[in-house]
Order: C-alpha cells, then structure tokens, then sequence
C-alpha cells in the first residue's frame, strides 16, 4: 500500500512538472470543486472523459487521474466559506493570468462564471442560472456576485454556454449579451444510478432539491392539501433542511397535514432511485430553473412527474411529463389527483419518461462542448 501511495505521489508530481514545462493550450478551471461535488461539480467531472482528446491542464487542488494537473491552492473551494470564496476570486484575478502565461496556454474553459478581468487571457465559461437575478434577497453577497462580477467576466468572454435556452435568454435579457455569443447545451444524469427498478410503487408524491421561496414548495403543499382524498397519499419532500424550512413546517401544521407530509432531509444519492423509482410521481413546481435535473433523474427511473410551464422545464420533460402554471395552486392538484387515480395516464407518463430520458446523455453533452472549445484553440 505505501509503495502504491509512493507511486502515485510521484505520478501526479511528474505530471504536475510536465505541465509547466510545455505548452498547454487548454486549461480546466476547477478552483470551484470540493471533496464532496455539488451539482456543478458533477456537471464538470462529467465533462472529463469528452474533453480529454483536447489534451487539458486541469487547474485544480485535488489529484484527478489520468489527467494533466497543475495543483493549486486548496483554501479557495467553496466548502471554505465566505473567505474561500473571496480567495477564489483574489486567485482567479491575479494568479490564473500568471499560470496562464506560464504555461503558454492559449484558452481557459471554466465550468463556472469565472475569469480573470481585463487581462490577456481567452476563456469560455458556463452559466447555470441566474437565479439570484431573478429572485434576488436584500444584503445578498451572491446577489450582488451576480449583478457585478458576472456581467465583467460574460462580456469579455469569448463564448459562453449555457445549461438551456432559458439560461441563454436570461443572460441575453439582464446582460444584454448578443445571443449569437452563446450556445446551449444541455444536461444529463447519471443514468446508471437513475434507472428503471421495477420496484412496487407507494403512495407518496416526491419532491427532491432545496427548501427556497423560488422552488414553490408552498404551493405545493397547499395543492396536496386540497386534494379530495389526500388522506390516502403522502408527500415527502427530500432536500437539506435550512431556515425556510420553519416555514413550511408551519404551513404544514397549520394545514392540518403532520401525519401526511413528510421532512425527509439530506437524502444520500445512492437512496434517491428507490425513492424516485416507488413515487406516484416527482412533483417539481419549480418557478424557474437553470436546467431542472430532477426532472430528467425522475425520468431515467421512469417515474412520472409533474412540472413547470415555465423556464427550462419543457426543454428538458417535453411532451413526457404534465405541465402545470406553478402559480396555480388549482392546476398542481389537478395533476397529482390525475396522476394518483388514472392507471392509463400513469402508464403513459413512464413510457414516455424513459424515451425521453434517453434523449440525454452526458456523453452528448461533453460531446457539444469539446467541439465549442476546439473552435476557439
């Protein structure tokens, strides 16, 4: 194990020598990931395996094989809080150009809006969303992130990408970036993970993500109180619990509804396609969406669900999911009492769900994104 250990040292210490000893037109901006990824993270160590006959130099502070790595500093992640992140960009600013120069490089691609300002360097970056812009909280420094920083690093970009034509459009509308600029390529998930199981379905509606205003839980909780024979059904609500969880709690008791509606919290990943798998349906009423990849995991397991009209919701369900007005309280609980009586309806949504799932795949992503970088190298 030690002689093993030792190889891999040195291994990853050749590389890291390599790479600054030879041009590396394209560096991998990946200051952003944490041990333990967060969404952006999965999108980015996703892309790895498609963008690898590009010959990359990964900018990172954690060993990824079988990739050229230029270690940086590890006190720049997100997990490192408010400090981290103001390390990251004070980084991003003043030490990624010198790397940059260094290394002889000729594109940074980062997965993330974030890019040294007003140098030399040429970089293409993805945006995810504009959430805050969209739903914005008073003394917010993400809000204000959004609204100062972003806008910088977009217009000298040299091409941006997008999770979908909403998140296009929104950059278009509140930055006035030219569209032709950007390109959208969709998502995927992990379709081995989110699969068929053919597992025994219970009677529970699901919803999986974060408990903020903007995902339209009281809503939600609002329509599954006001259907006729709720008593029959559950509600479970996955996600990491934060201070405006109280508040639906709240709703919640006030409703009537304890007994129904169930606080699942942190549900760990290798859980969630049981969960997804045995759900009369995902319910996502989300206001709006950079992507959406709750819909799209529901779907890969065959789950029927039920979502938005709005935003990047019918890019990614098109035709195989019900699509409801999220400010109808009246059109959510339509949907799920359609849903939890009509057996014809319930087939038909998880035919169509996995058809439609298959449609993705991560490999289509990385795909569309290599040949966007190798336009600009």
């Amino acid at each position: 194990m030690y002689r093993r250990g030792f190889n891999r040292l040195v291994f990853f210490q050749l590389k890291f020598i390599f790479s600054q000893s030879v041009s590396n037109p394209l560096l991998i901006n990946l200051s952003f990931l944490t041990p333990e990824p967060t969404g952006i993270g999965t999108y980015a160590a996703n892309l790895f395996p498609q963008l690898q006959k590009l010959e990359p130099t990964l900018l990172t502070s954690q060993q990824i094989d079988d990739y050229t790595c230029y270690k940086i500093p590890d006190n720049i992640r997100p997990d490192r809080g408010p400090k981290g992140q103001i390390n990251r960009l004070l980084w991003t600013q003043f030490n990624l150009p010198k790397i940059y120069n260094q290394l002889q490089s000729s594109l940074i691609f980062s997965p993330i809006p974030e890019a040294p300002l007003y140098s030399k360097c040429r970089y293409i970056v993805t945006v995810h969303d504009l959430i805050p812009l969209r739903f914005p909280q008073k003394f917010s420094r993400l809000t204000a992130y959004f609204r100062y920083y972003i806008p910088q690093v977009l217009r000298q970009a040299e091409h941006i990408i997008c999770d979908s034509e909403a998140t296009a459009t929104d950059v278009a509308n509140f930055y006035q970036i030219p569209r032709q600029k950007m390109t959208a390529i969709p998502l995927a998930c992990d379709n081995i993970n989110f699969r068929y199981l053919d597992l025994p379905a219970k009677n529970y509606f699901l919803y999986t993500g974060r408990h903020d205003p903007y995902k339209n839980l009281e809503r939600l909780i609002a329509a599954f109180g006001s259907l006729a024979d709720r008593k029959n059904y559950e509600l479970w609500l996955a996600g990491p619990p934060n201070a405006y969880t109280a508040q639906l709690i709240a709703q919640v008791e006030q409703l009537g509804l304890q007994s129904l509606v169930k606080f699942l919290g942190y549900v760990p990943y290798s859980q969630l396609p049981v969960l997804m798998n045995q759900a009369i349906a995902l319910v996502f009423p989300t206001l709006w969406e950079g992507f959406g990849l709750p819909i799209l995991e529901a779907m890969a397991c065959g789950t029927p669900v039920i979502t938005s009209n709005l935003s990047s919701m019918p890019e990614v369900a098109g035709d195989a999911a019900l699509l409801v007005n999220p400010y109808s309280v009246g059109e959510i609980a339509e949907a799920m009492q359609t849903v939890a009586t009509d057996s014809k309806v319930r087939s038909q949504l998880k035919k169509g769900s996995l058809a439609r799932a298959n449609q993705f795949s991560w490999n289509k992503t990385g795909k569309a994104t290599a040949n966007i970088l190798q336009q600009y190298l």
